[in-house]
């Protein structure tokens, strides 16, 4: 950290409008897993009245047919996005007749690999796609590993904010190439500081066997059925989860737009040997899109990604070239086992003070070195992020988690500050003040709560997580029935998405090889 934090929100305090970064967009991507009332995962279709998860804008999948994906729209206020995530939970949970949503990002009990379904999207050239690039992650890193479920945040500052900031850094350059530029400053400090959103927000110190494997690095048994760390905050971002070692020889710049999709477009293009030796189409059946280290760039898993809205059938890469970046993803957030959302309005708040910190701090471009650092830190974070002894690399040397927490926090709450306004209810500050009481005991995180849950009850990681999506289907159908024009909204979009897909379907005219090669020309 460098004095260009400090001179930077010293200009936007002492501008016309020191205000200027609050009210930008944010929008919630959350995953569960369908499981049955026995604790097991779901192998039933999608609910055909949730509508097509090819179409529908509130409701998809993710990899498996299983695994729900809840999309809200982008909002300029928290609780309009939490409202809407809310919304889209009570309409589900009124159509899934006696199945339950698992609330924890690692899973339920897995019989076995093969019997992960893949996610379905009907006879259309784009639906088939999207099954045989699910596909091929089962072949790549197993279907178990893809049965994670987590939180992305998409957040984006408000356009007033870029006028006023870009005369404060007294910069000349294209206003979208500056704006990109400060995303890319942005994403390069989620890397370096993304470690305290695993120690704020971890929720998966815990796992059932049954996911691990013969495979699983060593840790220790909780129980006949539990795997845990005692330090433990994300699993889920660990090397057991995401952050595994398949990508580890994949690097991305993170300098440029144009470096970052240079480096994309390379590793969607360049073979891989393990890859070739599973094959694309055998037999007649797609295994995978590609032998290359990317089938496409979603593939890529990173904690935190630059994104543009794509127009219809536009690659992400060619919508960023085409206008530079428009907002991020945040994709290292758990599910909170504790909130029936599965997030906060505080966690919101606060990640979006943390994020405009990571804009405004000085963000110097990344080497390989600084990354090697960068990942060290996250997988330590993720593995024994609540120890207080344990120490992190800054700048090549050790420092206390706690102490660079503290630090990082202060800066976030100058943020925050400024964001309330003078609003007498000071929610980001207060949000931010949440956090570091967590920073100061770290038995008050989600991870060590969770551990505590477990000790207190006496169950292993399933028996409690099974319990757990019980008590939030009974909190969802003791609300009050949405009221008519939210409950028509969901409703009306399900039934218009099936018609969406049935018109995809009827509208091609192309042969699916034919429609992949175009895909990839």
């Amino acid at each position: 950290m460098s004095r260009a934090f400090d001179q930077r929100i010293n200009r936007l305090a002492a501008s016309s409008n020191p205000s200027c970064m609050a009210g930008g967009k944010k929008g919630v991507e959350k995953e569960s897993l369908r499981v049955e009332r026995d604790g097991l995962l779901s192998t039933r279709p999608h609910p055909k009245r949730l509508g097509s998860a090819l179409t529908n804008r509130f409701i998809t999948t993710d990899f498996s047919e299983a695994l729900l994906e809840f999309v809200t729209p982008a909002f300029t206020n928290t609780w309009e996005t939490l409202q809407s995530l809310c919304d889209i939970h009570q309409f589900t949970y009124a159509n899934l007749e006696d199945e339950l949503l698992w609330v924890t990002s690692m899973p339920c009990v897995l019989r076995n690999d093969r019997e992960v379904p893949l996610a379905q999207y009907g006879t259309s050239n784009v639906g088939r796609m999207k099954t045989i690039y699910r596909n091929g992650l089962g072949y790549r890193y197993g279907r178990e590993m893809q049965t994670i479920a987590g939180i992305h945040f998409n957040y984006s500052l408000p356009e007033t904010f870029w006028p006023v900031f870009q005369a404060l850094e007294e910069n000349d350059d294209d206003p979208i190439e500056f704006r990109s530029a400060a995303y890319l400053g942005l994403v390069r400090n989620v890397r370096r500081y993304g470690w305290l959103i695993l120690y704020l927000t971890g929720t998966s110190p815990a796992l059932c066997k049954s996911f691990a494997g013969a495979d699983a690095p060593p840790m220790p048994s909780y129980d006949d059925d539990t795997y845990f760390q005692p330090f433990g905050t994300s699993l889920r971002m660990s090397d057991l989860g995401y952050s595994n070692s398949n990508q580890a020889a994949i690097n991305i710049s993170l300098n440029s737009v144009d470096e970052y999709v240079r480096d994309l477009s390379a590793a969607m293009e360049t073979p891989e040997p393990a890859f070739e030796a599973i094959g694309t189409k055998v037999d007649g059946e797609w295994r995978q899109l590609s032998v290359n280290k990317l089938q496409i760039e979603n593939e890529y898993y990173s904690p935190v990604r630059p994104k543009r809205v794509a127009m219809s059938g536009e690659r992400p890469t060619a919508a960023l070239q085409r206008g530079g970046i428009e907002y991020v993803e945040i994709r290292s957030l758990d599910l909170n086992s504790f909130d029936p959302v599965g997030i906060s309005q505080n966690t919101m708040r606060f990640i979006e003070a943390f994020l405009v910190y990571c804009l405004l701090e000085d963000s110097p471009y990344l080497d390989a070195s600084e990354l090697d650092e960068c990942s060290e830190n996250h997988s330590l974070t993720a593995t024994k992020g609540r120890d207080p002894e344990l120490r992190l690399q800054r700048d090549g040397k050790e420092t206390l988690l706690a102490t660079w927490a503290s630090e990082i926090i202060d800066k976030v709450e100058q943020i925050a500050a400024l964001m309330d306004g003078g609003d007498s209810s000071d929610s980001y500050v207060a949000a931010v003040g949440l956090q570091r009481e967590l920073v100061a005991d770290p038995e008050r995180t989600p991870s060590a709560r969770l551990l505590q849950d477990l000790a207190e009850s006496g169950q292993g990681f399933v028996a409690y997580a099974h319990g757990a999506a019980e008590s939030h289907k009974e909190y969802f159908s003791e609300l009050e029935r949405l009221p008519e024009e939210r409950w028509n909204l969901l409703a009306d979009e399900a039934t218009a998405s099936l018609a969406r897909q049935a018109d995809i379907e009827a509208s091609d005219k192309i042969s699916l090889d034919e429609y992949l090669a175009n895909w990839f020309s």
